[in-house]
């Protein structure tokens, strides 16, 4: 009941909010993907004039295929549950993969079935990786993010374009200030559950995501705050396709 209150809105769904925040995932429509035939897709957002695209995809048990992609395009994969092999090298849940502009046509096989994120990216002329990266990222460290109870890891940078992917580990009981970046930030929830809010004119949206949760945040948007946090360890999946810089904001309040 508590949580009801808190959130002021538990019968009617998350609050509404001038971009794409307080989705979950599982109760988007599937739809089609020509270059991976045989999935189930989800799409998460888009963009038809450059063909960027970010999706969550279900592999079936026994799938062979490539990794498709679109010429000049760079995409990301990323294995949330399942068993994926990509150019034979076996990625378990946490296992990402970075795929550059010219890199198309990988193989890819499941044997019990797999679920990944799977992204299209713009053009990025001024990219400096131009190899591939695959990696396990449980092998890589927690760095401390610079408030209490929240860690990072980095999966990609490039040094050219600022364009970061990293998760992030925020521990029981932390919160996250009030903030914003410069840049458009995506994230999905891989694991545990957060509450979030929202600063939009001032006004205050809070609402929990559930493992599955997703946003699309644009540049300046301001979220965090004091309701934010859960009661168990939440771990998100982000990324920037452009450098960002963080900024952490006094209050929720209207900007001019």
């Amino acid at each position: 009941m508590a949580l009801c209150v808190l959130l002021a809105a538990c019968a009617s769904g998350p609050p509404k909010v001038p971009y794409p925040a307080f989705v979950q995932v599982d109760d988007l429509d599937d739809v089609f993907m020509a270059s991976l035939p045989g999935i189930r897709a989800k799409q998460l957002a888009g963009d038809p004039q450059t063909r960027r695209t970010s999706n969550r995809i279900d592999l079936p048990p026994d799938w062979e295929g490539t990794s498709g992609g679109v010429p000049g395009r760079s995409m990301e994969i990323f294995v949330l549950d399942g068993l994926l092999s990509i150019a034979d090298i076996k990625l378990p849940p946490g296992g990402y993969a970075f795929l550059p502009a010219g890199s198309l046509g990988f193989n890819m096989t499941t044997e019990e079935g797999a679920r990944i994120l799977y992204f299209v990216n713009d053009s990025d002329p001024e990219a400096i990786i131009r190899s591939p990266i695959i990696i396990d990222s449980s092998l890589l460290p927690w760095n401390a993010a610079g408030t209490p109870g929240v860690t990072t890891r980095e999966l990609r940078r490039d040094p050219g374009t600022g364009a970061a992917t990293w998760l992030l580990r925020i521990e029981a009981g932390a919160s996250l200030p009030w903030q914003k970046s410069s840049a458009l930030r995506e994230g999905y929830l891989v694991s545990g559950t957060y509450q979030d809010s929202e600063c939009v004119g001032g006004e205050i949206h809070t609402w929990q995501y559930n493992k599955g949760g997703y946003f699309y945040r644009p540049a300046a948007a301001v979220h965090g705050g004091p309701l934010s946090g859960g009661e168990s360890a939440a771990i998100w999946f982000l990324r920037e396709t452009e450098g960002g810089v963080d900024e952490v904001v006094p209050d929720c309040v209207p900007t001019s």
